[in-house]
């Protein structure tokens, strides 16, 4: 029976802090849907920002290694890391020579800190008993200038390069990628079978970068175990480690990691949303007759944000669009949620994140005198703000009224998000409450309860 689990290979060191080498690359594995195999060279004590100490293994332990697994379990694909030294260069190329195995070369030869990783003598051995065996080589700028000798200052210096080094130094094909070049995009350039191919993405300025050329070249791995040709292959990576350095983890006191899972992550989290906002609107049409009166003018609609870290404008918020209107004595949503549907409701949602990540969710109901004491009295934390005192170059831009108002009110309370913020109005405004919660469905049933002690009021009265 032949196995449907692709398997890639990184022969890498470990870096302690997991930001890079063997921890990146099995990350980005398993992100891609590929099983991840390792042969660790070496063992590095580092953090963000700087290499204390590297232990290299045994050239035996490092061959046992790859002969286990190889020999076992099998690879369909496999990637070079921090290789140290020459007698580790040669050995793991004459290994991947001998078995066949694609490879992606990544010329690891200084860490972001600074710290070299491969040691001077090792780079003739790169050149000439590595380079030759491997399917892509992935070199940076400062990489492919040392290994072909030539400057790279543009993107057509890029291309006589990558060129070099499938021509003259036997690669199937070369990335050179364009990150350290300057310009609003970061442009890699691919040459394989005689053709040059050019990948664009945004650049994002951040220092979170650590193991960005793991993750690349990883991904590049995992594609190509999967079957996939080698230009296919390099678009996927390029469109994966563009995410996963725009969702860089913000940790240590360094460089910190770029995060390969943000791939799986964001899907799964969009969906979680979307399914969540689905219930609270059945929730809230279940109980339509008890909503129906608390249904502002403008009508209702109820967001919900992705988590942190990948919120960061109004199109990571999902609302309904069209909004939740009355009926009768009925409630309907209008459409199914989206993301980026309620761009006054996600901008309050948003303003409430930055002082308590945890609350995601919010609508907006009827405002009364009755209803705000329905609130108090169910034992929810309650603020407000004074539209009347909204400055002017506030209210002079477009939507900057609704996140002015929610920091004054969550700032007025000593920076904790309430479960309701109201204002009683203004000008052409109608006064309103929102209610905040940490999913949507929080949100639906605190309406719900409200909605609930109302109608007793109603009733009794």
């Amino acid at each position: 029976m032949v196995s449907t689990i692709r398997k890639a290979l990184t022969i890498a060191g470990s870096d302690s802090g997991g930001g890079a080498g063997i921890q990146a690359d099995l990350k980005t594995f398993a992100a891609l849907g590929v099983h991840g195999l390792s042969v660790i060279t070496s063992i590095t004590a580092q953090n963000t920002y700087e290499v204390r100490a590297v232990f290299d293994l045994p050239l035996d332990i490092i061959k046992t290694q790859f002969e286990a697994v190889v020999e076992d379990i099998g690879v369909d694909a496999a990637k070079t890391g921090m290789l140290s030294r020459k007698e580790v260069v040669e050995l793991v190329a004459s290994l991947l020579k001998s078995y066949g195995i694609p490879t992606v070369v990544d010329p690891v030869m200084v860490a972001k800190s600074g710290a070299p990783l491969l040691r001077e003598d090792a780079v003739e051995a790169l050149i000439k008993k590595l380079i030759p065996v491997a399917t892509v080589v992935t070199p940076n700028r400062f990489e492919a200038e040392k290994i072909t000798g030539i400057q790279i200052k543009s993107v057509e210096d890029a291309r006589k390069v990558a060129k070099v080094i499938v021509e003259d130094l036997g690669a199937r094909a070369a990335v050179v990628k364009g990150g350290h070049l300057e310009g609003d995009e970061s442009v890699d350039v691919l040459y394989v079978d005689g053709v040059f191919k050019e990948f664009r993405g945004k650049r994002v300025y951040t220092k979170n970068t650590h193991g960005t050329g793991c993750s690349f070249s990883a991904a590049i791995a995992a594609e190509l175990a999967k079957g996939k040709p080698i230009v296919e292959a390099v678009r996927i990576a390029k469109e994966f480690i563009t995410i996963a350095i725009e969702y860089g983890l913000d940790i240590g006191r360094g460089y910190g990691p770029v995060n390969p899972t943000a791939w799986i992550y964001i899907p799964a989290e969009k969906y979680f949303v979307l399914e969540n906002l689905k219930k609270a609107v059945e929730i809230i049409e279940e109980n339509g007759e008890l909503v129906s009166q608390l249904i502002p003018e403008v009508g209702m609609n109820i967001v919900m944000a992705l988590p942190k870290p990948y919120t960061r404008t109004v199109n990571d918020v999902a609302g309904i669009p069209g909004r939740i209107v009355r009926i009768g004595n009925k409630v309907k949503a209008v459409s199914p949620p989206e993301f980026g549907a309620s761009k006054h409701m996600a901008k309050a949602v948003l303003i409430a994140m930055k002082y308590n990540e945890k609350i995601r969710a919010v609508a907006n109901i009827r405002f009364s005198e009755e209803i705000l004491k329905i609130i108090e009295s169910l034992g929810y934390t309650v603020s407000f703000y004074d539209r009347s005192r909204e400055p002017p170059e506030i209210k002079s831009v477009e939507g900057a009224s609704i996140p002015w108002g929610i920091e004054e009110a969550i700032k007025s309370i000593g920076g904790k998000v309430p479960d309701a913020i109201y204002h009683r109005g203004d000008w052409g405004k109608e006064p309103m409450i929102n209610i905040f919660g940490e999913t949507a469905v929080d949100v639906a049933m605190k309406i719900i309860a409200i909605a609930k002690k109302l109608k007793k009021r109603i009733d009794v009265g």
